[in-house]
């Protein structure tokens, strides 16, 4: 069962109602407070997803502050990825015959006011816990880039076009109404690798070293006020070294 506490902080799983409240206001502060998205009735960031996930909270064992948050939605294959919440902004048709275990990770965000790295190394240690425990083969979610402008990105995106993008056999399609195609728009751009891993959010960087792959397209998502691009890691393509790390702060 996940439940895991290393130095200052412990992860475990949403016990009931008032943990997922507590996830959705810190969701609330650091989406719609801290970010700018759309405003939602009663400080919460909930939707339709939610019931049907299962909740991540890192907690300060000292007390108790809920510094982090992250949803997952386990799916037996990907005949089933049309269930997912990224399946409303892509075309995950490549997905459909990804034939193991998928989990979905979802609204993942630290507090603001927390800065401390071990967080989200105990955030990572209790999704690694969990593929272990459930046997994924897939992880997969949204990575979110502050903002709905890409100028500010723009090394970035021309650094994930340039050795990231998916393998043409999951490639995900367009779907949402506004997009910015940067393996497109980019094709001539070569990055500036120290720019962009500063540019990089801290999610999207933490997949990519461990061999994530993502979209050729980054979704404009208003409502949310962020540029998000899909991201996919398959589990047996980790390398070893960083398999070992993880599974050593899942231990």
């Amino acid at each position: 069962m996940l439940n895991m506490r290393k130095g200052r902080y412990e992860a475990r799983l949403a016990e009931g109602a008032e943990d997922i409240r507590r996830a959705q206001a810190l969701r609330y502060l650091a989406f719609i407070e801290n970010r700018g998205g759309a405003p939602r009735d009663g400080g919460l960031d909930a939707d339709a997803f939610d019931p049907l996930c299962r909740h991540v909270l890192v907690e300060e064992v000292r007390t108790g502050a809920l510094v982090c948050c992250f949803r997952l939605l386990p799916l037996s294959g990907g005949a089933e990825i049309g269930r997912s919440y990224s399946a409303q902004y892509y075309n995950l048709a490549a997905l459909q015959a990804f034939d193991g275990p998928m989990v979905e990770m979802g609204r993942f965000c630290i507090h603001p006011a927390w800065r401390d790295p071990d967080i989200l190394r105990v955030a990572w240690g209790a999704m690694t816990r969990f593929v272990d425990e459930q046997g994924v083969e897939m992880l997969f979610g949204c990575s979110s880039f502050d903002g709905t402008e890409s100028e500010a990105y723009l090394d970035a995106f021309a650094m994930l076009k340039e050795r990231h993008l998916a393998p043409k056999r999951w490639l995900p399609r367009v779907k949402a109404p506004n997009v910015f195609r940067f393996a497109r728009v980019l094709r001539a751009r070569k990055p500036d690798l120290k720019r962009a891993m500063l540019m990089m959010p801290p999610l999207l960087r933490t997949y990519l070293v461990m061999g994530g792959w993502v979209s050729d397209h980054a979704v404009v998502d208003r409502d949310l006020n962020t540029l998000h691009v899909f991201t996919g890691l398959e589990i047996r393509a980790i390398p070893p070294a960083r398999a070992r790390l993880l599974r050593g702060t899942a231990a």
